[in-house]
């Protein structure tokens, strides 16, 4: 394919996002373009051709006539699609951006369907085994994670969130109505604190790999792992608060209206189509909350990694660059 190909200038980095990622908005902008929900419909043959062409770039090579438009809807693609540090195709439920069409259906559903413990308890399950497959795609690739304790981190998260959920569903059975409805919220937040650090254990065991600003490896560091999951955690309990927070008190000021008592059938599909309002734009907020490229200050690494970086390049680090994941 290369041979067909011409060399160009291309005028821009292929692999830099097109917005400034020092600031909220240019974060906004670009987690925007990448968890666009209409990316997932994309056939696989043509997310490969999308590869192909930002891997030629990357080697100065694409094919003639292509326009700039192309290469960055190739990029959108790629962004969307594979993994930023294996470069290998994330499994389709994982990616960011099926966020919206997955988290809507689970979320709605939870919302809906609180009352009883059997409910609760399939609906939590439900999530958890969504969250596994979304917390295993996006974590940092460089360190692997076995069956086993995957299998460890599902149980743990699920047992937590059912345990949070089925407790304080009983515990809030005469309380009033409204803190019945925001029980799911307080069972996805345990669950998150427990599934992400789990599923991404091997990054606070034995670190993540950190680089210097012209990204050449210094090094693997625990501390930064520690930074960026709990930034991940922050950001997932973001992206599930305004939705499970806001929309049951919409509901419960809706369903006294009597149209909305002759309609009861039709709650469950409002709740899921208001959740993917809610989640069209906070999947993107959320994950721009904190950069992608954490940073930590050299001061902060643990003091043997530090100690090797300024033995080797003295004072010209100041600060470490790693992938926190999503």
């Amino acid at each position: 394919t290369y041979a067909r190909m011409a060399t160009v200038s291309l005028g821009f980095n292929i692999d830099s996002p097109r917005w400034d990622q020092s600031t909220f908005v240019g974060r906004l902008k670009h987690f925007l373009n990448i968890t666009d929900p209409r990316t997932v419909l994309v056939p696989e043959e043509e997310l490969d051709r999308a590869k192909a062409l930002v891997e030629g770039c990357r080697a100065g090579l694409m094919p003639p006539g292509s326009s700039q438009e192309q290469l960055l809807y190739a990029k959108k693609l790629y962004d969307s699609a594979f993994h930023p540090d294996s470069g290998e195709k994330m499994n389709f439920i994982g990616r960011m951006s099926f966020q919206v069409p997955g988290g809507m259906a689970i979320t709605g559903c939870m919302l809906q369907f609180y009352r009883t413990v059997p409910a609760v308890v399939f609906w939590q399950w439900v999530n958890q085994s969504f969250n596994a497959f979304v917390n295993y795609t996006n974590r940092n690739a460089a360190s692997p994670i076995s069956l086993r304790q995957i299998g460890v981190a599902y149980v743990t998260a699920t047992g937590a969130a059912l345990a949070t959920a089925v407790g304080l569903n009983l515990y809030t059975k005469r309380a009033p109505p409204l803190l019945a409805r925001w029980v799911p919220f307080a069972a996805v937040a345990a669950a998150n604190c427990v599934n992400i650090p789990m599923m991404r254990q091997q990054e606070i065991l034995h670190g993540i790999t950190v680089t210097d600003e012209n990204n050449n490896e210094l090094g693997r560091s625990r501390r930064a792992a520690v930074k960026g999951i709990a930034q991940v955690v922050l950001s997932r309990i973001t992206m599930a608060a305004p939705g499970m927070i806001i929309l049951p008190i919409i509901m419960e000021r809706l369903e006294k209206f009597t149209f909305m008592q002759r309609i009861r059938v039709l709650h469950g599909p409002l709740q899921v189509l208001l959740c993917g309002g809610f989640l069209l734009f906070m999947v993107p907020a959320a994950c721009a909350l904190f950069p992608q490229r954490c940073s930590l200050a050299l001061a902060d690494l643990e003091l043997e990694l530090r100690d090797s970086i300024v033995a080797k390049h003295g004072d010209k680090v100041s600060y470490v660059y790693f992938n926190k994941g999503l």
